[in-house]
């Protein structure tokens, strides 16, 4: 073995936390290594020090047998190592083409070439299968728009060692298979590419092996051709994760919620929907058919051209998130760390938000044991895994960070609870601890709205499933006999019976 890059016996504190203990890996040219473990496992410190953010406590580096020292990330990027990671890290105010070519914008005469700049970033984008306009700013995109021009950023540096963090997070299937045939070419060319997943299924597709990282410690590294997705399972969590999803049964024949003739200027068209108390209601579809947008307006995130709401028989109004708050909707954003968090702030203010006024008055904490009581409940009862209540949420794992998403909603005690992605780049264990509260809460009555573009979390979560197509609701099937097969036929518009002989059933 003649390895590219090797990491020897790498350890990492923080305060209280042991980051990484001893962690040794070895990855050869050409080759794709996965990394995997739950979130708060070390990945990401791993990466960090790999591409200069983070100094090491001790152990060494080597890049192609020689001993180096990343200082930071501008001397990693001349080592040829560079990232892709799952936070982004873009400019909002600069275009597509700006952000892509950051850092290596050509010049002409002392000036930007911007005509050649916006070529370059175009190019990139085709060889991802994308069309986007180059001139558009940054921060008018959506956020797996984003993702694909961070993506795109990283594929033009042409790397030598190239870290992928979550790269298909926020990217629909299409989008994924033009990544994973991209990551191809890239292993063709020699690059060495690190890839880091929470969805196992793309281990097996892009992968040649894969290390295992728990707590901070390497439980080792295997051959992809010599493992099944539970074996990878039970090494990162430590035993058999048998029920991925959480029994059906918490839904009542009772409307708790009911949403009609909503309309979004090219986005959506007369939308209809009723929520069953105790119900877990899926949207599914392609990318980009609406589902989003419809999420945002039933939380008033986003005012519609028309359309009436209901909630328990009665006509609410609902034209801001305040309103709907106040009506009883709660909403868990597909941006948990746009939207989602204050992520300078600690677990306690961000668990505490949406019900401030209830310990305060005039800005002024005057309730702090009541509001302690509260938080460090939702603590042990969401088993949020933090140093303490102080500490600051940007600094918690990808799953840790959702559950104080979910922590603060609860305390508003939604009736209804909108929810969008809510196991987005989160490990596997912890998202089976997020769709068994969630389910705890449809258990409660809480009638749940729930978006997501991961095929399996909507067949194993959904009581009901709508599929949406350009902006319409196009079918309805039920989640316990749904299938695949039968989502995709209605959400492409090929109207084939699936292979067990049933149609979705299609709406005008």
């Amino acid at each position: 073995m003649n390895p590219v890059f090797e990491m020897r016996h790498i350890s990492k504190s923080f305060p209280g936390v042991q980051a990484l203990d001893d962690v040794s890996i070895a990855v050869e040219k050409g080759e794709v290594r996965a990394l995997v473990g739950e979130n708060g496992a070390g990945k990401s410190t791993l990466i960090k020090i790999l591409t200069g953010a983070y100094s090491l406590d001790g152990g060494e580096i080597y890049l192609r047998g020689e001993k180096v020292h990343c200082g930071n990330p501008s001397e990693a990027l001349q080592l040829g190592v560079g990232a892709i990671y799952q936070e982004f890290n873009l400019v909002p105010h600069l275009t597509v083409a700006e952000n892509v070519m950051l850092g290596q914008v050509p010049s002409r005469l002392g000036r930007v070439d911007r005509s050649e700049m916006h070529r370059r970033a175009e190019e990139v984008l085709a060889r991802l299968g994308v069309s986007l306009d180059t001139r558009r700013k940054v921060i008018e995109l959506d956020v797996a728009q984003q993702q694909i021009v961070e993506i795109a950023r990283g594929l033009a540096r042409n790397l030598s060692i190239l870290i992928m963090d979550e790269p298909t997070a926020a990217l629909n299937e299409v989008e994924a298979q033009n990544l994973f045939r991209v990551v191809g070419q890239l292993q063709r060319q020699g690059v060495t590419v690190l890839y880091i997943s929470h969805r196992l299924n793309e281990i097996f597709v892009v992968a040649d092996s894969v290390t295992v990282l728990k707590d901070g410690k390497l439980v080792g590294t295997e051959l992809v051709s010599g493992l099944t997705e539970d074996e990878i399972v039970h090494m990162m969590i430590g035993r058999q994760l048998t029920d991925y999803y959480p029994p059906r049964g918490s839904a009542t024949d009772d409307v708790i919620f009911r949403a009609a003739n909503v309309s979004l200027k090219e986005k959506l068209h007369n939308v209809e929907l009723t929520l069953h108390k105790g119900e877990i209601l899926g949207i599914a579809g392609l990318e980009g058919q609406g589902q989003r947008e419809l999420a945002r307006v039933l939380f008033g995130d986003i005012p519609c051209d028309e359309g009436e709401f209901f909630l328990d028989g009665e006509r609410v109004r609902i034209g801001s998130p305040a309103r709907a708050i106040e009506t009883g909707l709660g909403f868990i954003s597909d941006d948990r760390k746009g939207d989602g968090l204050v992520l300078i702030r600690s677990v306690r203010e961000n668990i505490s938000l949406p019900t401030i006024d209830d310990y305060a008055v005039g800005g002024v904490i005057i309730k702090d044991r009541e509001e302690m009581k509260y938080v460090k409940r939702m603590i042990d009862q969401l088993d949020i895994r933090a140093s303490g209540h102080r500490q600051v949420v940007r600094y918690l794992s990808g799953g840790n960070q959702q559950k104080v998403v979910v922590a603060k909603w609860l305390g508003v005690n939604p009736r209804v609870l909108v929810v969008a992605e809510p196991t987005r780049g989160i490990d596997v264990g912890s998202k089976s601890e997020i769709h068994y509260i969630l389910r705890d809460l449809a258990r409660q009555g809480v009638g749940i709205l729930m978006v997501s573009s991961e095929m399996p979390e909507v067949l194993g979560m959904s009581d009901r499933i709508l599929v949406m197509r350009e902006g319409c609701v196009v079918a309805e099937l039920p989640g316990d006999t749904a299938t695949e097969e039968m989502i995709m036929t209605a959400a492409t518009n090929a109207h084939e019976s699936s292979s067990n002989g049933a149609k979705p059933e299609l709406r005008d």
